[in-house]
């Protein structure tokens, strides 16, 4: 039943399908340049020949996040009940197993951080960022200067990873595996744009007070991991705010530079390396975390509560903490 007590039903291709759409309607450098990414792409795949047409991830012709895909199963299987997780890995498909042993029904796992299909070629979204710091003020060649350099930093550094690792122990258990990163990034991009333009708060403190009162921070905190002043003191005004969520991961260091430059006093973003903190104090910017697991799952809950209304049951596991907002 959905929401309205309706019986619905979906297979596990379409609810897939379901969350990289409402990642697009939520893409922060609007739908139509996430349409643009697949007309070029299209493109691109008409001109492919021999071995690279025939390897070609077809998926990149209507899905423009290539850190989210559908990397293992039966995709006209029923989508139940799906297994949400942020990390997925061999233990968890063994938890999901072990479920099923006792007689509980799991569609499907689904997982936040890019496995499988998605692992290797994820810095592909951090371009996005380009146009994310261009909104904000920064001039869009000096963006795409940095990120260019960070991009090819990010995709070294990810071609030794063993990117099927979860994957062969979903396809030896026979458990569909999937996983779902910008979409649900975008959705807590937009949800926190909206919420500091809404509150409008003056100093840090009144960002962390802020934070504090959404339901899947203020959990994070119950578990000791509230926000966090990293870079700047509570008394601080927090100036032009910049919210940073999705792109795959860390921008350029250097980006901070040009914050400063730009007019932004205040950045908030899931996590920083610590370079960037000391690149943020060097010139002044302010520095908040929103919590990693926090912010995640408040990007994850937009698509699972259509999950929901779709009459499918979503199990968190794994960081995820649910909150439905149906």
């Amino acid at each position: 039943m959905n929401a309205e007590g309706i019986p619905k039903g979906m297979k596990l291709s379409e609810a897939y399908r379901m969350a990289i759409e409402i990642g697009m309607d939520n893409d922060p450098r609007g739908r139509a340049a996430a349409e643009k990414e697949l007309e070029e792409a299209r493109k691109a795949h008409a001109k492919l020949e021999g071995a690279e047409k025939e390897v070609h991830d077809e998926e990149r012709l209507w899905n423009p996040y290539a850190d989210s895909r559908f990397s293992w199963g039966d995709g006209d299987v029923e989508a139940e009940r799906l297994l949400w997780g942020i990390d997925i890995g061999t233990g968890e498909m063994v938890l999901a197993d072990r479920l099923r042993e006792r007689g509980e029904k799991v569609s499907a796992v689904v997982g936040h951080h890019p496995l499988g299909l998605a692992r290797t070629p994820f810095p592909e979204v951090m371009g996005m960022q380009s146009d994310m710091y261009h909104g904000a003020g920064i001039p869009i060649n000096v963006c795409e200067g940095l990120m260019g350099k960070r991009m090819e930093e990010v995709s070294r550094a990810v071609l030794g990873s063993n990117y099927n690792q979860s994957v062969d122990a979903a396809r030896l258990l026979g458990i569909p595996l999937m996983n779902v990163h910008t979409p649900a990034d975008n959705c807590v991009q937009k949800f926190f744009t909206d919420f500091f333009e809404e509150k409008d708060p003056r100093t840090l403190k009144e960002i962390i007070d802020g934070l504090m009162g959404v339901p899947e921070v203020r959990e994070a905190a119950r578990w000791n991991s509230p926000p966090k002043i990293i870079a700047g003191s509570g008394r601080n005004r927090a100036g032009k705010i910049v919210v940073k969520m999705t792109g795959g991961t860390s921008g350029p260091k250097e980006i901070y530079e040009k914050m400063a430059q730009s007019g932004i006093g205040t950045a908030v973003g899931m996590h920083f390396p610590e370079s960037h903190v000391e690149e943020a104090k060097k010139n002044h910017v302010n520095l908040v975390v929103s919590g990693h697991m926090a912010s995640d799952s408040i990007g994850m809950n937009v698509i699972a509560d259509a999950w929901e209304r779709e009459g499918i049951e979503v199990t968190p596991f794994s960081g995820f903490i649910r909150v439905s907002r149906n």
